[in-house]
């Protein structure tokens, strides 16, 4: 009778092992296209991914580099104040995006020429919706930020 406790133990401990293993597995199997490492420019010029690479690069569009070209291409560079990659996009901007803001884009690097295929602007830190602004200074905690 004891034999077959252990047995069955034994057999327990192994499907359990089995199920997560196969599990882990389908996981890392349907992030493998969803998952994208995020680099800054500086990382980019040290160590240039392989050009199917698809990562994240972010850093602020860097002064007096935007050009919009003929159609819906876009070109500018973003720099992290270490170096700078230039950037290709064909789409419609954010609003938010302009020189000297902050921005994250999505793509490849492509003959040393990142292709991005989605353009995300980021706005300041001390940015506050207006209504929470309005909620603060009812309650007399609001404090101007320092410019």
């Amino acid at each position: 009778m004891k034999g077959l406790k252990k047995q069955r133990r034994i057999q327990v401990i192994v499907a359990a092992f089995v199920a997560l293993t196969l599990a882990t597995v389908l996981i890392g199997y349907a992030m493998r296209d969803g998952i994208n490492f995020f680099r800054s420019p500086s990382e980019v010029a040290a160590e240039p991914p392989a050009p199917s690479e698809v990562f994240r690069i972010g850093g602020l569009v860097e002064e007096g580099t935007l050009v919009r070209g003929q159609g819906e291409t876009i070109r500018f560079s973003v720099t992290d104040g270490g170096a700078s990659v230039a950037v290709t996009y064909r789409g419609v901007l954010p609003d938010l995006f302009a020189e000297g803001q902050g921005m994250v884009g999505t793509g490849r690097l492509v003959n040393g020429v990142f292709e991005a295929s989605e353009i995300l602007a980021r706005h300041d830190e001390t940015y506050m919706p207006a209504e929470v602004v309005d909620a603060l200074k009812e309650q007399g905690v609001y404090q101007e930020p320092e410019t």
